[in-house]
């Protein structure tokens, strides 16, 4: 069992940071990203209503009214897929207006197109020139008021950057904020979750991280800071590669680029889109199920129908997982040592028809709609796991690395049949080996077979 040891510094430090922070920089950017766009698709209906009411002989007939509704949403997927709506364009007003004008130019070629085939004629040619021409000129005043909000938000700064100070002095960038953990007395351990969890909510809320360290700690923050979904560097003084995906700079040093995080910002937003249809349609598809089996579970034994565990999420921070309870309150393992053997004694007997069934997940779907784990990913893992005599972290040096993304409730590891107790360091990493081909390898059409692979082994030999 791992010691529980109090940091109390480095989580002061994270508090105060947050204090003087406010918003993070992604927080601001996603604000920006969704002002911008709504003041494009603002532009173009102003664009029309102006045709139409306002240029003498620019009126519109109910046609092409028609053609200007669908103008909207076919000018959204090509904001979208342009990029208007990004960290190049919030950093340049000319990169900005030439990516929505593109997008709004796109959006008045495929209307011509349409009214061409759909043999509409009686568009008035001066209302569609004015609608655009308007919409032209409201965009580039929309671009011009939201840089003056970026410059006054965020300094004229898109990403938010972060110096880690361990055993080196270093002095930071212009906008870069500083973490001496020397001074906070704060010192990377992988075999240590807790000091892990420290670190990863330090840097969560950055956007670049670069560390500063010891040419001998150099191997642990390179597995330190892959493991994370921010863009990780350490400083360069040496000719070392820990399998850097770049070289990068910091002032008048190189640095090793490690990480860039494993999803784009897109990327990032299907696949939680995936995760709030899936995991809303399945609780109100579920609920009456998950009702009837938490009073089961209360009728048969003393206790609360839910069992909470902590574990470790994205970044290697921890979380408290959900699951139905399968075992007796006075059983209860809250740290994940001793694994779960076929006919346990400390298993009820609805917990072994909710375990094999794999019923005893479903409350997860709530810590997915939280944002804490994702439908598909990696399965998280308890502080005491065990792979043989070895704690998880113990057995596998790339067991970090695995926590890049969000832990899922299902996963490509467990459609491969990798699941049940880790009786030995083989066990833990052939679904360590498995969960980096799915960081590797990630898309939307590998979740959705996931998914669909995942209903063949609900039931499965080894889950007891």
């Amino acid at each position: 069992m791992v010691p529980r040891i109090d940091l109390p510094t480095p989580s002061r430090v994270t508090a105060e940071r947050g204090k003087q922070r406010g918003w993070y920089a992604r927080d601001k950017r996603a604000m920006l990203y969704s002002l911008s766009l709504v003041l494009d698709c603002l532009a173009l209906v102003a664009g029309y209503l102006v045709a139409r009411f306002v240029v003498p002989g620019g009126s519109v007939d109910p046609d092409s009214a028609l053609l200007q509704l669908v103008a909207l949403p076919i000018f959204l997927m090509l904001s979208i897929a342009r990029e208007a709506q990004s960290v190049e364009a919030l950093e340049s007003r000319t990169i900005a207006v030439r990516r929505a004008i593109g997008a709004l130019g796109g959006a008045a070629f495929a209307l011509l197109a349409i009214s061409f085939l759909l043999e509409i004629g009686d568009v008035s040619r001066l209302g569609f020139a004015a609608s655009f021409a308007v919409a032209s000129i409201l965009i580039v005043l929309n671009k011009v008021l939201l840089d003056v909000l970026f410059c006054r938000w965020m300094n004229g700064s898109a990403k938010s950057s972060l110096l880690l100070l361990d055993g080196l002095p270093v002095e930071p960038e212009r906008q870069m904020d500083v973490v001496n953990l020397n001074a906070i007395d704060l010192h990377l351990d992988l075999l240590n979750p807790e000091i892990m969890d420290a670190l990863s909510r330090i840097i969560a809320p950055y956007d670049r991280v670069v560390v500063a360290c010891r040419f001998e700690d150099r191997a642990s923050w390179s597995i330190f800071l892959k493991g994370h979904e921010v863009g990780g560097e350490i400083l360069l003084d040496r000719d070392l590669l820990q399998n850097a995906v770049a070289i990068g700079q910091h002032g008048a040093h190189d640095t090793l680029v490690l990480s860039r995080g494993p999803l784009s910002l897109a990327s990032r937003i299907q696949k939680r889109s995936l995760d709030l249809i899936v995991g809303v349609t399945a609780l109100l598809i579920l609920a009456p199920l998950m009702i009837l089996v938490a009073i089961v579970i209360k009728i048969e034994s003393p206790g609360s129908a839910l069992f909470r565990q902590v574990r470790v999420g994205q970044g290697n921070r921890q979380f408290t997982l959900l699951k139905f309870r399968s075992m007796r309150t006075d059983c209860a393992d809250n740290n994940g040592t001793i694994s779960v053997g076929r006919d346990d004694h400390r298993v009820t007997r609805i917990g072994k028809f909710i375990r094999r069934t794999s019923i005893d997940e479903l409350p997860q779907l709530f810590n997915v709609l939280r944002g804490e784990m994702s439908i598909v990913g990696p399965r998280p893992h308890a502080l005491g796991s065990l792979a043989g005599t070895n704690l998880f972290w113990e057995a596998s040096e790339n067991y970090w690395i695995r926590h890049a993304l969000k832990p899922g409730i299902t996963g490509l590891a467990q459609i491969r049949g990798y699941r049940g107790s880790t009786e030995s360091v083989e066990d833990l990493k052939r679904r360590v080996r498995a969960d980096l081909e799915y960081l590797a390898h990630w898309s939307m059409a590998n979740d959705l077979l996931i998914m669909l692979r995942t209903i063949r082994v609900v039931i499965h030999k080894n889950a007891y």
